[in-house]
């Protein structure tokens, strides 16, 4: 049958960008010569297309790149699809060819890979199992839901026989990723109903053409997998960039969130690695490319910290054409805040603690005798209770809600405490400062006082647990209310800044628009179990006044434990570290895969200046920059900095007594609610740090360790 050039689709396998990232350069340039020509015409006589005899699917041919290397496609008998699916030398092609083969289930419509190289699967299952009539995981499931939830046919049987969550680890790699997420959630105990919900699977639905592959590539479970390409030059900049397949390939949930037109704010919630930012950043790019693309348009990305939003901006760059992206601003709040009121004319300095602390030592100073209470428990009030509710007078105070305060006060007690404010207000005013959540309310009522309109059509809102709610007031203000105009991702497990935000209360309604990520695609299932066990039995909120959970949240990689090793004193500690990392060298050739994470700059120094006596290379990961991934040299970075960022091996080190928890002022605190805040801050910083490895971590300490780690 003749082809239809101009219905032509071509499409590349998630598997491509794997296996051309490992052809050498000289090849890599012939293999783009080949795709452009292959994409212009896929029929053109010079494309010789060779059947793989040993193959277990038909649909599979080879195609000649240069003497040495062959490019694997998916050419199936009807219709007008290819699909690019391998490339590599000769003989290894061939070989990665033959166990695989490629369907569209029956079900769900999506394009399946199926890997038949290791065997059986069945046997997998089979030789970790007994006759001892053990009940099977599944067995409760009828065999056209597991149908429905995307097992293939051929597999049912292996999944019959699974009957723990080890069996269907096991399983893992050789049936499709989406039917092991949906048994993974039935395993965790979530019911059919559930599940079906999650995935958006309905009975009443249109038959499946299991051979219209183009029908096929648009399924969302297919887009994991498979993108098809339009643009040249974005096919360029994806084969050119690390190999970061999260650029081009996203999970059904992460597209369901981006993908859409919102009735208004959305939160969605997630552990560490479940892609959060991720999708962020493609929501950001979607606004930009689909709904708000005039030429005045504007869509504000902010996340809390400076470095932080540096390495969004140098991610979206890596997956934005020009035009696209110059409509997309990135700032941190604070800093947007500070530039926002310097060009209004603010007359007030921002001060982040440097010359503030004084001043609170001269307000306490002035506390009238007979109180009895400690000098920190102004500033918590201050913090949690004046600067949230916006107080400005002594009868908002008398009015003021104190819920979640550990430290009763009549009203004779509230008056009095009330004039330490009133002369910490003097002295700020008299110094010409502000502090950080003074200065966002003063630029949401600058911004109602003038009516000023801004350029932004929506804000996407990134690490929003460490915002609070002047931050969320702000935010509110700046862009108008209506369909697409927030966009929030976070994770209270991961608050690390000790602010606490209902959204409800910042005038942000998300009913009936929360989601949550749940599918780890950064850490081994190991580290996020020991990640998360430092959390354990610990009351986590959802950003919006309920409590969240992790139920459900799995990591579908494995490796190693985390290693924790406790030695008598530093010396030992950073010879340990020294050889730790020579050895990764000797593997790999390289460090810039790994970062040492401490809790203060202090301690990270002496790191510094230890391994450099002993010849290591090192990078310190900066406040205000993107990381340079191609720099040489171990990453050095404190708790705080490493927040977002990723490594294949993390070493968390000096994990000692009186440094985690540090000995802080609200570990100090007279009230208890403080003190469990500032202890679940500690363990959300440790917390954070282990979930920064993709394939290892190892905890050190030296001395006395850390009873989080004991």
């Amino acid at each position: 049958m003749k082809k239809n050039k101009s219905k032509i689709k071509v499409a590349i396998a998630s598997d491509f960008f794997t296996s051309f990232s490992k052809v050498p350069r000289k090849q890599q340039a012939k293999v783009l010569d080949f795709i452009n020509k292959f994409r212009s015409d896929p029929m053109l006589p010079g494309i010789n297309y060779e059947r793989i005899v040993c193959a277990k699917d038909p649909n599979m041919r080879s195609v000649r790149i240069d003497q040495s290397y062959r490019g694997i496609v998916l050419k199936p008998e009807s219709g007008n699809v290819y699909v690019l699916l391998w490339v590599d030398h000769h003989d290894e092609a061939y070989r990665w060819a033959e166990n695989k083969t490629y369907q569209i289930h029956p079900e769900t419509g999506s394009l399946q890979v199926i890997d038949v190289e290791a065997g059986d699967p069945s046997q997998v299952i089979a030789e970790s199992q007994s006759d001892d009539g053990e009940k099977g995981l599944f067995d409760d499931v009828r065999d056209r839901h597991l149908l429905k939830l995307g097992v293939p046919e051929q597999q049912l049987q292996v999944v019959r026989g699974v009957r723990d969550e080890s069996d269907l680890d096991r399983l893992a790699g050789q049936i499709p990723q989406e039917a092991y997420e949906s048994l993974f959630f039935i395993a965790s105990g979530y019911s059919l109903e559930d599940v079906f919900q999650e995935i958006e699977a309905s009975e009443a639905k249109k038959p499946v053409d299991t051979e219209d592959f183009g029908a096929a590539l648009e399924n969302p479970d297919s887009r994991r997998r498979f993108y098809v390409v339009e643009d040249d030059l974005e096919l360029a900049a994806m084969l050119n960039a690390p190999l970061e397949k999260w650029r081009v390939f996203l999970h059904p949930s992460q597209q369901k969130l981006v993908e859409r037109s919102w009735n208004g704010p959305v939160r969605v919630l997630g552990g560490a690695g479940t892609g959060k930012t991720v999708a962020a950043i493609h929501r950001a790019k979607w606004l930009a490319q689909h709904l708000f693309n005039d030429e005045n348009d504007r869509i504000l990305f902010t996340t809390f910290t400076r470095n932080l939003a540096a390495d969004i901006q140098d991610n979206l760059s890596k997956i934005c054409s020009k035009d696209v992206l110059r409509r997309i601003e990135v700032a941190n709040l604070d800093r947007w805040v500070a530039t926002f009121l310097r060009r209004n004319g603010y007359e007030y300095e921002i001060d982040y603690g440097n010359r503030t602390d004084q001043l609170w030592k001269q307000a306490v100073d002035m506390a009238p005798d007979g109180l009895n209470l400690e000098p920190s428990f102004y500033r918590e009030e201050w913090e949690r209770v004046v600067q949230p509710q916006a107080i400005s007078s002594a009868n908002e105070y008398m009015q003021a809600s104190r819920i979640g305060r550990g430290i009763r006060l009549n009203r004779k007690a509230r008056k009095s405490v009330w004039s330490v404010f009133e002369e910490y207000w003097a002295l700020l005013n008299e110094n010409g400062l502000r502090e950080p959540a003074d200065a966002m309310q003063d630029a949401r009522l600058l911004l109602a006082n003038k009516n000023e309109d801004l350029p932004y059509r929506a804000i996407v809102v990134d690490e929003a647990q460490d915002m609070g709610i002047q931050a969320f007031s702000l935010i509110r203000q700046m862009v108008p209310e209506g369909k697409n105009d927030l966009f929030i991702v976070g994770d209270a497990h991961q608050r690390i800044y000790r602010h606490k935000v209902v959204l409800g209360q910042c005038g942000i309604n998300i009913v009936g628009r929360s989601r949550k990520l749940k599918i780890n695609y950064r850490t081994t299932d190991e580290t996020r179990a020991w990640a998360i066990s430092l959390l354990k039995g610990l009351s986590i909120d959802d950003l919006d006044g309920g409590t969240d959970d992790q139920k459900g949240y799995k990591s579908l990689l494995h490796g190693v434990y985390p290693e924790v090793k406790i030695f008598s004193g530093f010396k030992e500690e950073v010879d340990f570290i020294a050889d730790y990392l020579n050895t990764i060298k000797t593997d790999t050739g390289v460090l810039n895969g790994i970062c040492l994470v401490a809790r203060t700059n202090n301690l990270l120094m002496q790191y510094q200046n230890s391994l450099k006596e002993k010849d290591i290379d090192v990078y310190m990961v900066k406040r205000s920059e993107a990381e340079d991934r191609q720099a040489p040299g171990v990453r050095l970075g404190t708790m705080h900095r490493v927040k977002g960022l990723e490594f294949d091996h993390v070493i968390i080190a000096g994990v000692n007594d009186g440094i985690i928890p540090l000995e802080s002022i609200g570990a100090r605190s007279s009230d208890p609610t403080v003190k469990v805040d500032s202890e679940i801050s500690e363990r959300a910083l440790l917390y954070v740090s282990a979930t920064r490895a993709k394939k290892a971590v190892v905890v050190t300490a030296f001395g006395k360790a850390s009873r989080f780690i004991i």
